[in-house]
Order: C-alpha cells, then sequence, then structure tokens
C-alpha cells in the first residue's frame, strides 16, 4: 500500500485562546467540510468547475415541512407563499410549489415567472410598490391577490377594475410601529395616524373592490418575536373594527416575513444561532396577537406568511478555490479566491460560515478572504481564523441560499454554474454558467461603430 505523504507544517507561535470564548471571539477548531449532502466538493468542482452554488433539495423540503408543522401546531389556518424575490431560480420555486406554497411577487417579472411555473393567479400574492397598469389589469382578470401599497395604486385599481367591469380582489399592506427601528414606514398605509382605516373605507366604498385581507411586513432579519406579536395585535384590531363597523370577515392576514436566519451579522458577537429567536417563538408570538381576535374557531382568517430567508438560506452553499495568498502591508495573510461580491452580495452585511474543503493542519491565522475583482470594495470576510491555504484548494461558503441568486450581478466576471443535489444523492444541473455570447445578446452595435 503506497504511503501518502503528510503534509508539512512548519513551525509557528500563535496565541493561546483558553476557554470558548474572549474579546478575539471563539477560537476556530472545526473539521474541514469535504462534502455536500454526501457529493465530494472535490468532485462538484472537478464536473461543474469553480465558484459553483449549490442548493439542497432535500433541505429545502425539511425547511418547508418543518415550518408549515410548527405555525399549524399553534394557529389552525396557515398557507405560505414562497416569497420570489429570495431566490427565484425555477427549481428552487418548484419546490416550494410541490410543498403547497404559493407564490408571492414584487414585481411584474415575478408575476410572469410564477404563471409560467404553472401557479394560478389565485394562488399569488402581489405585492411592491411599483405595479403598472397593465400588470394590475392582468392580476385583476387571473382574479390574484393584490396587496394595495399607496393611494394612486388604489386609485388605478379603482379606474381599472370600473372600465373593465370586474372585481379585483385587494388587501392593503400595513406598516405600523412595533418597537423596531428603523421603521419600514416606506410600504404601505400607516396604522397609527389613521391612513390605513382612511385606505379601508375608501376601498369599502368602491363597488369593484373586493377587500380579502390585511398584510404587514416589518422588516428584514427581524431578531425580536414580541415585534410579530406587536404586529398581529395591530392588524387584530384592525380587522376587528371591519367586522363591527361593515360586518364583513376577511380571508386572511398576511404577516409577511423578515425571520432572522442563522447567518450571523457582520458587528455582531454571538453566533446568530445563539441570540435570534426560534421559529417556535415567531410562531407562538403571532398566534397569540391573532388569537386576540373574538372570532369563532370557524371564523378566524387564513395566516398567510411570506417566508424567504429562514426556508431556504441554510439549504444553498457557494464553493470557491483559492487563487492565490499574498502578505498586507501591514503583515496579516490575504488569501484572493475566485468568488466575489458580484456573486456574494450577502457578504456585505453577513459573516458567512466559511470552511476549508480539505485538510489543512491545525494552525490557523487571521485572515482577510477577497474576492478576484478588480474593486477595493471586494472583500468576502475582513477577518477569520484559517489554516494556511495552497492555490487550487477550496473552501465552502455556507448559508447562501438567500438573495444572492436574485441580486447576483454580471460584473467583471460572469455568473457560474448552479447544481442541485436532490434527494436521492444525484446532481442536476439547475443553472447554466454565462458565456460571453449570452451575455452580449442583448446588445446592439450601430452600422457605423462595425468596421
Amino acid at each position: 500500500m503506497e504511503k501518502v505523504k503528510k503534509r508539512y507544517e512548519r513551525p509557528i507561535i500563535t496565541k493561546h485562546y483558553s476557554g470558548l470564548m474572549n474579546k478575539y471571539g471563539s477560537r476556530n477548531i472545526s473539521s474541514p467540510k469535504s462534502e455536500i449532502d454526501g457529493v465530494l466538493v472535490k468532485e462538484l468542482v472537478e464536473k461543474y468547475d469553480s465558484p459553483l452554488f449549490v442548493m439542497s433539495e432535500k433541505k429545502i423540503r425539511e425547511n418547508q415541512r418543518n415550518a408549515y408543522r410548527i405555525f399549524k401546531n399553534r394557529y389552525p389556518n396557515v398557507q405560505f407563499a414562497w416569497s420570489y424575490k429570495t431566490n427565484y431560480l425555477d427549481a428552487v420555486c418548484s419546490i416550494f410549489h410541490q410543498e403547497n406554497s404559493w407564490a408571492e411577487v414584487v414585481s411584474e417579472f415575478e408575476y410572469n415567472k410564477a404563471r409560467k411555473l404553472g401557479v394560478k393567479g389565485s394562488n399569488i400574492i402581489f405585492n411592491g410598490p411599483y405595479k403598472s397598469k397593465p400588470a394590475l389589469l392582468k392580476a385583476i382578470k387571473e382574479e390574484a391577490r393584490i396587496h394595495i401599497d399607496h393611494f394612486d395604486e388604489l386609485y388605478d385599481l379603482i379606474e381599472l377594475s370600473e372600465t373593465n367591469g370586474q372585481k379585483a380582489k385587494v388587501a392593503i399592506r400595513v406598516n405600523m410601529d412595533v418597537g423596531v427601528y428603523p421603521k419600514w414606514d416606506r410600504f404601505g398605509f400607516n396604522y397609527e395616524n389613521g391612513e390605513a382605516w382612511q385606505a379601508i373605507r375608501r376601498i369599502l366604498s368602491s363597488k369593484n373592490l373586493h377587500l380579502i385581507g390585511l398584510h404587514t411586513h416589518i422588516g428584514t432579519y427581524i431578531m425580536s418575536a414580541e415585534a410579530y406579536r406587536v404586529a398581529a395585535s395591530k392588524l387584530a384590531a384592525l380587522a376587528k373594527s371591519i367586522r363591527q363597523e361593515y360586518n364583513i370577515l376577511l380571508e386572511y392576514i398576511d404577516m409577511g416575513g423578515g425571520f432572522a436566519s442563522h447567518n450571523t451579522l457582520i458587528g455582531q458577537y454571538l453566533p446568530a444561532e445563539e441570540v435570534i429567536p426560534s421559529l417556535e417563538q415567531f410562531a407562538d408570538a403571532i398566534a397569540s396577537g391573532l388569537f386576540e381576535l373574538p372570532y369563532k374557531g370557524e371564523e378566524l382568517p387564513m395566516l398567510i406568511l411570506e417566508t424567504g430567508r429562514i426556508l431556504v438560506d441554510d439549504a444553498g452553499s457557494l464553493i470557491t478555490t483559492v487563487i492565490a495568498n499574498k502578505r498586507l502591508s501591514d503583515g496579516r495573510r490575504a488569501v484572493i479566491v475566485d468568488a466575489g461580491v458580484n456573486l456574494l452580495f450577502t457578504s456585505f452585511w453577513y459573516k458567512h460560515k466559511i470552511t476549508p474543503a480539505q485538510e489543512n493542519g491545525f494552525h490557523t491565522e487571521d485572515t482577510t478572504i477577497y474576492g478576484p475583482l478588480c474593486m477595493n470594495i471586494d472583500v468576502i470576510r475582513e477577518g477569520i481564523l484559517l489554516p494556511p491555504l495552497k492555490r487550487g484548494e477550496q473552501l465552502v461558503i455556507d448559508y447562501t441560499g438567500a438573495y444572492n441568486n436574485s441580486q447576483w450581478m454580471q460584473f467583471i466576471s460572469m455568473r457560474p454554474n448552479v447544481v442541485m443535489i436532490m434527494e436521492d444523492g444525484s446532481v442536476e444541473l439547475i443553472r447554466k454558467a454565462e458565456t460571453l455570447e449570452y451575455v452580449s445578446e442583448r446588445e446592439i452595435i450601430p452600422a457605423k461603430l462595425k468596421k
């Protein structure tokens, strides 16, 4: 049997970290991540190149089923609507729809994408501050649930529904003070100043608008379960007033999304999993607020959740390869990898979990990870304890499933392959790497500029 030569590590003096945590953080001793869902990282790179986004079908399904179970145990009528802007790759959206999730969209582009994937108009929640008149008319005709963001949109809907003689199914988005700042008061109608009630009155005075729900989305990466209880309580108060004054029972209350995932924010001292509420705590808070409604069990409105990040963040990984090592002017070690902030947009606010994909020795050193872009802001991680890495070795960046595949951009380098590891262990290509021909396809050179 051939002996494998062990990796040489030069003698080095390092700081001794005693205990679990000190002012420098926790000691970073972790095993290499050589596989994802049982598939070797090395094999994935050999077949699909690097950088490479990897999605897990198994994890997505587990997350959705677990979230439904948690909320259903606390409230009798629950419906999830997949947040397209979180990750609108067709394969990802299709899994959520197979798991009985509706579509929540915030643009005509996303609306058409959901329809193309076979989602019925009646199972689409149309949010967002801008919906063109043609988009609104299409949504009216297809019986989508239109969530009104401002009075100008309300007036457009009144005009379109009257002109076409069709009733529009509508809800209003409500913003409110829930103790989380800055307040997201740029979206929807304000609760405290009476604007939301004014919008409700105007909707109910129009014969062609059918008010079927109330909606709020209090923010993003919310770390307070109590904020959701306050929001649910205020929407319950509005629903109670509608019942008392107009004798109308709403079909649903939509609590939006915004639940924090286990990605740790930059500047956050403790790891996210130690400080953010559990999904059970979020569900308890929302149910407590909604049960303030003085309704009989069968009269309780459906609870809709537009959950995105917490369902898909940990289902995505980004494999990246070391292309160079260097020392900065202050002596710190830097590593340059082939994935930049054009692909990993969330590195601007998250301290992603980053793990070598191979054994690299015991000694670690504070390291800055740069991407390949010719931009000083192309920093994947300002500082992380990593062992020495050779050119050509891989790192696995976890919790990349949310927002990166919808906010990424073709800038300096093109976007790479995306694969999905299926439940049966097979690997499927779900988005092809871009080529120069693909990127240039929409460009037109005027005749006088051609040689």
